[in-house]
């Protein structure tokens, strides 16, 4: 009893940018059963949509726009980290996606705190022919940052 307490002890905060934002094709198969708290947030980095239909997010000094999800405990990983092809032991550059924790701001600038997100290599998103959002929002079923609820 006590290693699933270790293991699964406290919550856990995912900025999401993509497919598993609310309202996107992801967020209902991966995250809707399982959230406990939804906010609007930003997040530094550089946005990208993919040929492929899905975004990237790059490290950078800029913003994306997306919601901070909160989960009970750590097993959502499992199948995110499944879902962003990463997994933690295996050479960063072999991963589709890494995930790091970074520090998440609300719609006013204000911290959040920390929380992780999954980000790709700029080298990647430059061989997907990454397109540029220079809004940092970006929606695979027509929404805009102000014309979403919440």
């Amino acid at each position: 009893m006590t290693e699933l307490k270790i293991k699964f002890s406290g919550q856990v905060r995912i900025f999401v940018y993509g497919t598993l934002k609310p309202g996107e094709v992801n967020y209902k198969r991966y995250c809707a059963a399982q959230v406990i708290d939804t906010k609007r947030a930003i997040a530094p980095g550089k946005l990208f949509a993919l040929p492929m239909g899905y975004p990237a997010m790059t490290l950078e000094d800029s913003q994306v726009h997306g919601y901070l999800l909160v989960f009970a405990d750590g097993e959502i990983f499992t199948q995110l980290d499944e879902l962003e092809d990463y997994q933690p032991h295996r050479p960063t550059d072999e991963n589709l996606y890494n995930r790091q924790e970074i520090e998440i701001r609300d719609l006013q600038g204000l911290s959040l705190g920390l929380a992780w997100v999954y980000f790709m290599w700029p080298q990647r998103v430059s061989q997907f022919r990454g397109i540029p959002q220079p809004d940092g929002w970006w929606s695979g079923c027509g929404l805009t940052a102000d014309k979403k609820e919440l």
